[in-house]
């Protein structure tokens, strides 16, 4: 079996269809990266890049929907001259032998393929990141409590040191009242932690499956949102292409046509579509110039060999929780300004370092120089690890 390299036919090539899925990952990348930029300079746009799975979904939904609607094809798709065609199969034998040997008739797109194509290529996949960022968050969460042991056990500096009227039972009694929602929340996020993994190791298993049988010509679809839909995804022909802008003008002058109310209405209705047409029409350049010039930025400064070569970075481990306060150890007393040796003002403030917790310096050279441990924790301590504070926050 011959694997389909050539340019020849309406079958788009493997490396086109593959070119034309990673556009909207490069894409992402460059609008990242240039956000990222001009945030050093314009701070507002840093909330831009806290919601950055919501903007670019919102952005992808105008994309893909202008160009269905023009193209008959997703964004990335249309800037590889692809069209999508709806598959289906011939079951005349006299139209198969007429028309063509493989059975399957080829028609525009209907009305519901075009929506399911924009559910299948903006939201599922922002379903699927979220759902990344959540199983994430929950593998770190199950991380550092096999590390440090559950969150709930553990001392909260918060409640000592930046509440002044916290105490230990008030701590207590506040941990214990969990709401209803926040349960909620926990349990779903331990059955995405729990399911996601199978359920992104199935769709990477179908989606190779598809591309693999693409490659070797098995299949006509390249991938299972594509199966579903019943969608082929072929070359446009050199009279399609000549004909998009004459069929983009006549989709828009029925749009224009179809406005309701008296004439002055429509010319403005008119007015206000013939600017929102330019502005996608620009901003669809401008995105290309984009992913052009981001992939020769990737291109000039890194090189593929220093990629390769590369050692892999590891994000730092989380930062180990504050020691607990022994059962027989001494109460920290609520005002954070106070020794809970002496229960005075600190004096010569000073901190152990095996546990953190700031003393007078006479009463803890004095504790550790007799029972050789901290006060509250209760761990083993030397004079040598009481260190002065010059600067009692």
């Amino acid at each position: 079996m011959l694997f389909q390299v050539g340019g020849q036919g309406a079958r788009p090539t493997f490396f086109e269809m593959a070119a034309a899925q990673q556009l909207p990952a490069s894409l992402r990348g460059a609008l990242t990266y240039s956000i990222g930029v001009l945030a050093l300079r314009r701070p507002f746009l840093h909330k831009v890049l806290d919601y950055e799975d919501e903007f670019f979904a919102l952005l992808m939904l105008v994309l893909e929907t202008h160009s269905l609607r023009n193209t008959d094809a997703s964004f990335s798709e249309s800037l590889y001259g692809l069209r999508r065609r709806a598959a289906k199969i011939r079951t005349k034998q006299a139209d198969i032998r007429s028309k063509s040997s493989d059975g399957i008739q080829h028609s525009s797109l209907e009305k519901r393929q075009r929506v399911l194509s924009v559910v299948f290529l903006v939201v599922l996949p922002y379903l699927k990141s979220k759902l990344h960022s959540i199983y994430n968050k929950e593998r770190e969460a199950r991380l550092q409590a096999s590390l440090w042991g559950p969150g709930d056990e553990r001392f909260e500096d918060v409640d000592y040191f930046d509440e002044a009227e916290a105490s230990i039972a008030s701590r207590t009694s506040t941990e214990t009242e969990a709401t209803i929602r926040t349960r909620l929340a926990k349990n779903i996020q331990k059955i995405i932690g729990v399911c996601y993994p199978w359920l992104h190791a199935t769709t990477e298993g179908l989606t190779f499956t598809y591309q693999l049988l693409y490659l070797l010509d098995a299949t006509g679809f390249y991938s299972v949102g594509l199966h579903a839909l019943g969608i082929h995804v072929c070359r446009a022909t050199g009279q399609e292409l000549m004909d998009t802008s004459s069929r983009i003008s006549k989709i828009r002058n029925r749009e224009r046509e179809r406005l309701p109310g008296p004439p002055w209405l429509k010319a403005v209705q008119g007015a206000l579509l013939k600017c929102t047409y330019a502005v996608l029409d620009y901003a669809q350049t401008g995105l290309i110039a984009a992913v052009f010039i981001f992939k020769m930025m990737e291109w000039w400064y890194q090189s593929a060999e220093e990629r390769m070569s590369a050692p892999t970075v590891y994000p730092p481990p989380p930062p180990p929780p504050p020691p607990k306060v022994a059962k027989d150890g001494i109460p920290l007393p609520p005002d954070r300004t106070i020794c809970p040796l002496c229960s005075q003002k600190r004096a010569n403030p000073s901190v152990v370092t095996v546990s953190g917790f700031v003393f007078c310096y006479a009463c803890i050279h004095k504790y550790v120089s007799q029972y050789k441990r901290c006060p509250v924790t209760l761990m083993p301590a030397d004079i040598d690890q009481i260190r002065r504070l010059f600067h009692d926050m």
